[in-house]
This record gives C-alpha cells, sequence and structure tokens, in this order.
C-alpha cells in the first residue's frame, strides 16, 4: 500500500507538534512558581506531640524549632546532621535530626539553650544535652 505524500506529511507534522508541546509542558510543570523558591530543608509537622518546623536560615543553613524552640544542627563530615540532644548519631537530614532529638528528649521540655552552640549545661538545672526533667 503507497501512502500518499500529503499524508505523510501531515503525520510528520502531527507528531513534531505533539513531540514539542508534550517537553514545553513537562518543563513548564516541573518549574518552581514564579517568585518562589525552593527550601531543601523545609518540613512543617507534628511528630509524637511535638510541632517540627525546619526552614533555611541565614546563608542557607538548616534552622529547626521544637514547638517554637531552636534546636541547633550541626553538619557532620559525612553530610549528616546531628543535634545538641543527639550528638551519636549523624542523621541525614535536618528532618530526621530533629525527629532524633524528639525521640531522646521523650515527654521532657527542649531546653532553651539547645539552640545555642558551645553551651555546655543549662544552669536552670537541666542536662548538658538540653533536656529539662
Amino acid at each position: 500500500m503507497i501512502v500518499p505524500r500529503r499524508v505523510a506529511l501531515r503525520s510528520l507534522f502531527a507528531l513534531a507538534v505533539t513531540a514539542f508541546t508534550g517537553g514545553a509542558l513537562g518543563r513548564i510543570a516541573t518549574r518552581p512558581e514564579s517568585g518562589v523558591e525552593h527550601d531543601p530543608h523545609a518540613f512543617d509537622e507534628m511528630y509524637r506531640g511535638r510541632r517540627l518546623l525546619g526552614f533555611s536560615g541565614p546563608g542557607g543553613e538548616p534552622t529547626a524549632l521544637v514547638d517554637g524552640r531552636p534546636l541547633h544542627l550541626m553538619r557532620c563530615a559525612d553530610g549528616g546532621y546531628v543535634t545538641p540532644i543527639d550528638h551519636y548519631e549523624s542523621c541525614p537530614t535536618p528532618l530526621a535530626a530533629t525527629r532524633a532529638a524528639v525521640d531522646e528528649l521523650g515527654t521532657a521540655r527542649l531546653s532553651p539553650l539547645a539552640g545555642a552552640h558551645g553551651v555546655p549545661t543549662d544552669p536552670t538545672g537541666g542536662s548538658p544535652r538540653g533536656v529539662h526533667a
């Protein structure tokens, strides 16, 4: 069966338009909204009855809050994160490190000094890991 040249050209044109439109729509769908930058450290969730909030702070460093109190996050050489509450386990993300701190805290409140790096103990009687009894 011989296909007329006109039908073949129309088919090729339709395929080209479809491919171009699909590619353009794919790029638009994966692009972040105009004026809104993606924050790789952003999270907002309830975990074990605690509100965890994370975002990029000054210089793009991750900032975490547990029930509105700051939790200091430190970057490890392996690319993970640790907190003053759980210095022994490197977590892959700021959210995982914040969850590990909440797991360690149990029902205790986060010390106001857990957000400050280099503070050895809490003068109000809490432990050096930021836990209040």
